[in-house]
């Protein structure tokens, strides 16, 4: 007997590439249902070669299914997902809403499976921002062998990262670019985004950071060690789909770069492409559609005593969400549910 699985926000980017990821990996359901919202009612969403039609999230009953995977709004979250946790649902949830609460597990499998058996404090389970999930598989593996004092990451994010919205303004910008009478302003993102770059994601605090870069400090310290410190820039740069980040690692210990090297290439989850010849790295256009996470230009830092520098690669709509999402469905299924 397989899981009965509720995708919520199934007509999103992010719901999309969950069912997609769903049937790519074969995941054990007897029963997948995609749910929207009303005024998407009846949209069609491919499952595999199947074609689900959504359902009505605001009617629709939780009790005896198993897991649901939350790819909505924090807004529309706070509604649904206490509904499908208290009719004995699981909730593995992609918002920000739940990341933070003591009482709910953020995980990446890759890094603290065993945070699952937290979830039935409140029967949710937190996914990570985009932008942490792919950095904490690079430095989970190095962590444990050297332990981690200090990181300094830039990060370089796509405009899928801001959902649809950020897609269609990129794309119009861009095609605005050679058409100077189709004008196209800056609605989504502060500043005009196509052929530029803009450092701000979300809104600023007190302290001059902004919430994506207070998010993958905080995420970093929950998902690792509360004892890593990180500092964060988050930059939105006109690139579909892939995040990539410059990272910067401080050990306790000296750790070699060919020793890091190997680390990662035996740890799960990472692939690593890094030849010192041109092309010998991975860029984000190379990472769609691929599950792994993606490190080049490993090095020494000679700056600082134990420093490590790397470049990191994902596709953000999958490891930065979805997939991360699938993984903890399997994850759940395997070490707690266990059917099928």
């Amino acid at each position: 007997m397989g899981y009965r699985i509720a995708v919520v926000g199934a007509t999103g980017n992010v719901g999309r590439e969950m069912l997609s990821i769903l049937a790519e990996r074969g995941f054990p359901a007897d029963e997948v249902v995609a749910l929207a919202s009303r005024k998407s009612l009846g949209t069609e969403v491919s499952y595999g070669d199947t074609t689900l039609k959504t359902k009505d999230l605001d009617t629709f009953d939780f009790a005896g299914f198993d897991m649901a995977l939350f790819a909505i709004g924090s807004d529309a979250t706070k509604t649904y997902a206490p509904k499908a946790a208290k009719a004995g649902c699981v909730v593995i949830d992609n918002s920000s809403l739940y990341r933070y609460d003591p009482d709910v597990p953020l995980i990446v499998p890759e890094c603290n499976p065993e945070a699952i058996h937290e979830y039935s404090k409140k029967n949710i389970i937190a996914n990570p921002n985009c932008s942490t999930a792919q950095m904490v598989v690079a430095l989970k593996p190095l962590h444990d062998r050297a332990k981690i004092k200090r990181v300094v990451v830039s990060t370089y994010q796509s405009v899928s990262g801001a959902g649809k919205e950020g897609i269609d303004e990129l794309w119009d910008q861009t095609k605005s670019i050679y058409n100077p009478v189709d004008n196209k302003p800056p609605k989504k993102f502060t500043k005009q985004i196509a052929f530029n770059v803009i450092p701000h994601i979300d809104v600023f605090m007190d302290d001059g950071s902004t919430k994506e870069e207070w998010k993958m400090v905080a995420e970093t310290k929950k998902i690792l060690d509360t004892s890593i410190k990180v500092q964060a820039t988050c930059v939105r740069v006109p690139v579909f789909v892939g995040h990539s980040e410059s990272v910067n690692i401080e050990f306790e210990e000296f750790l070699d770069e060919h020793e890091a090297r190997d680390i990662l290439r035996e740890a799960p989850g990472i692939m690593v492409v890094d030849k010192r010849e041109d092309g010998g790295y991975i860029t984000p256009i190379e990472c769609v559609g691929d599950f792994a996470t993606f490190i080049s230009r490993i090095r020494q830092d000679s700056t600082i005593e134990n420093g490590i520098s790397l470049w990191c690669v994902s596709d953000n709509l999958r490891k930065g969400a979805a997939l991360n999402a699938v993984q903890i469905a399997e994850l759940l299924g395997r070490e707690v549910l266990k059917k099928g």
